[in-house]
């Protein structure tokens, strides 16, 4: 815990701290630069798989698949934006390591591929009656009794009935332990010296950074934009699209990658179907053509976001005259909300 004396330090107006942080796109400034590409879990030490098991495949083999064909994507659509990529062998990148990667490059997009899975349906057989011995009373008042308890089978089925896609973001503005930490650390980015001030505490951490940055207003509503566009894009291409969806636990690279970031929930690996899809060439083609799709109607947002004026209280522009209607008509809806979010 800091020092009272540090606390007093830390007493700085924080909006005006956040928006030096995360300064709007001026006019003709390139608003991608790194795009980060993460493909989820990986080959362990061991040999062993650490994603998803389907009847036939693994998770870690999928998302390296379909996010080379990303990066190929990207880098043909964006040539003026460098691509980096957190797990680029078949082989396992540690979370605190991907975060590093990430913010290290100072990336501008943060997307990690992923392969959803449902649990096995618990299941049981009756399988018949077993007598149980038991006693009431104690000394001569002792009776011993006997009772039939029923005996049963237990046992696991797949649950192949889930299917379709599913995009997370860091749900920032529900946690209340990470605006304290944000209001009372975010100044310490600014000081020099912070080591000899601070001690032990590592603000290049990709802990602390994501503490002190990530979850500011402007990259929620960036990173919400960008979860919707990508599963658009899904709907589009017949998939069935489960939406975007906000996480406060269990994400380490939403929360500690400093920049906009989504998770892409590409398909459930239980279902029989959707394995092949996934495992399939064109699956997963399609997986990152509609990806990409979302991007560059991303990138256009921000383009356009550097024309509009500002609305002074959301840092939403008061127009968003995005490409694709669902997506304008998205956009205005997370405007609207923040309109009518109370004053803090």
């Amino acid at each position: 815990m800091l020092k009272k004396s540090i606390l007093a330090l830390l007493l700085i107006p924080i909006s005006a701290l956040l928006l030096s942080f995360t300064p709007s796109p001026s006019p003709n400034q390139q608003v991608l630069r790194t795009i980060i590409i993460d493909a989820g879990h990986g080959i362990m030490a061991n040999g062993g798989h650490n994603g998803a098991k389907g009847n036939y495949s693994y998770e870690d083999d999928i998302c390296l698949a379909v996010s080379k064909k990303l990066v190929a994507l990207i880098n043909r659509d964006f040539p003026n934006v460098k691509v980096v990529e957190t797990r680029p062998t078949k082989f396992i990148t540690e979370l605190h390591e991907r975060a590093d990667i990430a913010n290290q490059n100072k990336g501008d997009l943060f997307i990690s591929i992923h392969v959803n899975a449902m649990p096995p349906i618990p299941k049981r057989d009756f399988t018949g009656y077993k007598t149980e011995v038991y006693y009431t009373g104690k000394g001569k008042k002792k009776k011993k009794h006997t009772r039939k308890v029923p005996q049963y089978h237990y046992y696991e089925v797949p649950n192949t009935s889930a299917k379709g896609t599913q995009t997370y973001i860091w749900g920032a503005h529900k946690s209340e332990d990470k605006e304290v930490a944000l209001r009372e650390n975010a100044p310490m980015l600014a000081e020099d010296n912070y080591k000899e001030k601070y001690g032990e505490i590592d603000v290049n951490s990709p802990e602390f950074i994501a503490l002190s940055l990530v979850k500011t207003q402007q990259f929620a509503r960036r990173s919400t934009a960008l979860a919707n566009m990508v599963e658009e894009q899904f709907s589009k291409a017949g998939r069935v699209s489960g939406g975007s969806k906000q996480r406060q636990v269990g994400i380490w690279v939403l929360q500690a990658t400093a920049m906009p970031s989504v998770l892409v929930e590409t398909g459930f690996i239980t279902n029989p179907q959707e394995e092949e899809y996934l495992n399939s060439d064109s699956g997963q083609q399609e997986i990152a053509q509609c990806v990409n799709d979302a991007v560059k109607n991303y990138k256009a947002w921000l383009e356009k976001r550097q024309l509009a004026p500002e609305n002074s209280r959301t840092g939403m522009p008061s127009r968003i005259p995005v490409s694709e209607k669902d997506n304008y008509a998205f956009l205005k809806a997370v405007e609207q909300q923040e309109e009518e979010k109370p004053a803090r």
